[in-house]
């Protein structure tokens, strides 16, 4: 997840930098910079925004990005970078056996880009200094961080195969979900909440006391990485629309403001929990909030599961030309 400081990080036309796109990192040159006063057709923000290009890809995925997505091309992101495409390969290895004859795929971007051209790190913690042993024990150092943050959840094989058709639809049909969806991620949580409560899953730790704090973090957590990690680019116009529809629209009352937990849905829910792993190790969360964490995730996975037939879309909607025009804009 981008760094919620990035958006202050002032960048220039012409620098090599590594930009966010969906769950993982991409290295970047920024082409352009331009203020925006409006909120902008396809990210649905104000500000500084830099068009980027990615690294071995072709233009037409050129995009404009605003700044919180952008991240300095050094050695400590560059780790990052490395750390969330590691992650997501392991993830999503199981996906491409398993999704009906998809496994021609590139693993690793069952949740992210994969109709882009396939892109490695360029650099590892202990490799990417070459200056001695400081190197490699602040290397060494880190990596203990990262263990001692370690979330290792269980998705269901059938999760995996929604999130690879999640995918196919998005990136290769040119569809999305429909918006407002239903059950919402919030209306989905509380329906978990009640779920757990009820059931008092012998594994998870004194669910009548801490379920809603836990629950209520979730939400929170989805509300802030939506716009940044859990889109793909055709989405994006669908989310500016969104926003201007709900939160920064002339004819939105001040109470009247929601959030996008209340009109996105499972689909999006399911992209950011497998992205969990990866987010709480570049937290500075306790080795017992992260255990904890991990029990609540896996059992609202298991949950997704049996309840996958009501609450994920079956068939996407199709976008028009103009509209995926927009989009590659």
């Amino acid at each position: 997840m981008a760094e919620s400081s990035s958006s202050q990080i002032i960048y220039n036309q012409g620098e090599r930098c590594l930009c966010y796109h969906g769950p993982l990192i991409y290295e970047a040159k920024i082409l352009k910079v331009q203020e925006v006063e409006e909120p902008h057709p396809t990210t649905g923000q104000t500000g500084r925004h830099y068009f980027v290009h990615y690294k071995g890809w072709k233009q037409t995925w050129d995009e404009w990005v605003p700044g919180e997505r952008l991240l300095k091309f050094d050695e400590t992101n560059i780790a990052k970078q490395k750390s969330l495409q590691d992650a997501a390969k392991a993830a999503n290895a199981a996906s491409s056996n398993k999704a009906h004859g998809k496994s021609k795929h590139n693993t690793a971007g069952a949740t992210t880009g994969r109709d882009r051209e396939p892109i490695t790190a360029v650099g590892t913690r202990a490799g990417a200094r070459k200056d001695g042993a400081r190197g490699v024990k602040r290397a060494r150092e880190d990596d203990d961080n990262i263990r001692r943050n370690e979330m290792k959840i269980v998705v269901p094989e059938v999760l995996k195969v929604i999130l690879v058709d999640d995918w196919e639809a998005v990136t290769k049909n040119n569809q999305t979900v429909t918006l407002p969806r239903s059950p919402t991620v919030e209306q989905l949580l509380k329906q978990f909440e009640e779920h757990i409560k009820t059931a008092k899953p012998p594994n998870l730790r004194e669910p009548e006391i801490l379920a809603r704090t836990i629950i209520t973090g979730l939400q929170i957590y989805f509300d802030r990485s939506l716009g940044m990690n859990l889109l793909y680019r055709l989405e994006r116009p669908q989310y500016a629309m969104i926003r201007k529809q709900y939160v920064t629209g002339q004819q939105v009352k001040i109470e009247e403001n929601v959030e996008m937990s209340s009109l996105y849905g499972a689909e999006h829910l399911l992209r950011m929990l497998v992205a969990m792993p990866q987010m709480v190790a570049n937290s500075s969360m306790d080795p017992e909030s992260v255990g904890l964490v991990k029990d609540y995730v896996n059992e609202l996975l298991k949950y997704m599961e049996a309840e996958k037939d009501r609450i994920f879309q079956r068939e996407y909607e199709t976008t028009s030309q103009a509209y995926q025009n927009t989009a590659r804009s």
